[in-house]
């Protein structure tokens, strides 16, 4: 198979992992910058060129997009989409899961606990938001953060409002939920590929801080799920059409609870933890979904490109 690996970085750990996971297999795998990628949009003609030549024959892309990239990132992902190109995470999963907001929505449509959760966006109506929420302390997150980037936690109420003025002064958007104290500063990050967990760590904060994220200091080490816990993990992938994710549950008092889920969930850490070859588990899922109809989709994409 072509794999094509959208990615801003070559020298990251989880890019790396998955182009030498794809050439163990045999594949042919590249590295595309989306910002360098551009397309031309016409009916029965779509095309994207990378670096002034035309991107053909790729079978399968893996999207790395990052928060700062999410737009063009996922226009890119489309184009390829609409060349007949497999994804195990399609663009609109992709945005989905980027949107916490939208994201938890859905979930708590399919049923699936998490902490409570509020939004409002106007200013007079913040001591009643944060009534419907509950006692503090409260966390404060931006809608579109990543590895712990603006997620606050807020011990009083008046620091709740403080917080609250000064993400709507930067014109932020942001969503405020409970804070699960019974879970000590820990999460569990699992990782789906497919249907299943394929490996699952728990995080622990740093001494000091609330947020478990490796890349604020915490420490992980491999995880055994509940058989609970692993389905919650798979619906809420599932839920939000990713083939590939990573989703962050609590352990609380009344159970686990959904956190959030995201779509290009980095490997260094989860493999450091758990030894798993996670990108293995990666390049063996798109050999099942792709591999198999690859040559049918070479010919779809001739067609097209003579159409």
């Amino acid at each position: 198979m072509k794999i094509a690996i959208l990615s801003r970085n070559t020298r990251l750990y989880s890019t790396k992992r998955l182009v030498e996971a794809a050439r163990e297999r045999g594949h042919v795998a590249r590295v595309l910058d989306p910002l360098r990628c551009y397309v031309r949009i016409a009916p029965g003609a779509v095309a994207i060129r990378y670096k002034g030549r035309e991107v053909r024959d790729i079978d399968a892309v893996i999207p790395r997009i990052g928060t700062t990239s999410t737009f063009y990132g996922t226009a890119v992902l489309r184009q390829l989409e609409m060349m007949g190109v497999y994804t195990p995470n399609p663009s609109d999963a992709v945005l989905r899961a980027r949107d916490k907001l939208r994201c938890l929505q859905i979930l708590a449509a399919q049923g699936i606990d998490m902490p409570v959760t509020v939004f409002g966006d106007n200013p007079d109506d913040t001591a009643d938001v944060l009534a419907l929420l509950g006692d503090p302390p409260h966390v404060i997150k931006l809608n579109e953060g990543s590895q712990g980037t603006g997620v606050v936690l807020a011990e009083k109420r008046s620091a709740s409002q403080s917080v609250i003025e000064a993400f709507r002064g930067l014109y932020a958007n942001f969503l405020v939920q409970e804070f699960i104290a019974e879970a000590k500063g820990s999460d569990l990050r699992c990782f789906v590929v497919g249907k299943k967990v394929v490996a699952a760590m728990q995080r622990d904060a740093s001494p000091g801080e609330f947020r478990a994220n490796l890349h604020r200091g915490g420490s992980a080490v491999a995880a055994t799920l509940s058989a609970q816990e692993k389905r919650i993990a798979v619906r809420a992938a599932g839920a939000l059409g990713l083939g590939i994710a990573g989703v962050d549950l609590l352990r609380s008092n009344r159970g686990p609870l959904l956190l959030e889920v995201n779509s290009s969930p980095g490997l260094e850490g989860i493999e450091a933890a758990t030894g798993v070859d996670v990108a293995g588990a990666i390049m063996d899922l798109l050999q099942v979904q792709a591999g198999d109809v690859a040559p049918g989709r070479r010919a779809r994409r001739s067609a097209l490109r003579s159409t």
